[in-house]
């Protein structure tokens, strides 16, 4: 399951992680113009973690979705 939200000054997706098997603490990716967050807490310190990914990057991690094993670099568009 997940949600979508517009906000002022990014959308906001959340992952909920459901089924019988173990479960993961909820996911919230935010998209801003120039970054993409990535949030989850950290069961063991239960404090949130929070990565930050440009959108280069996040254009790598798309490509790299469906490339086999190897090193890659993607041509500017």
């Amino acid at each position: 399951m997940f949600t979508i939200e517009h906000e002022f000054d990014a959308t906001v997706i959340t992952l909920v992680d459901e089924g019988p098997d173990y479960l993961q603490d909820d996911v919230t990716i935010s998209a801003f113009d120039d970054c993409v967050t990535l949030e989850q807490v950290d069961p063991r310190s239960d404090e949130v973690v929070r990565i930050t990914l440009s959108m280069a990057q996040l254009a790598d991690l798309r490509a790299a979705l469906n490339l086999p094993e190897g090193s890659y670099r993607l041509k500017p568009e």
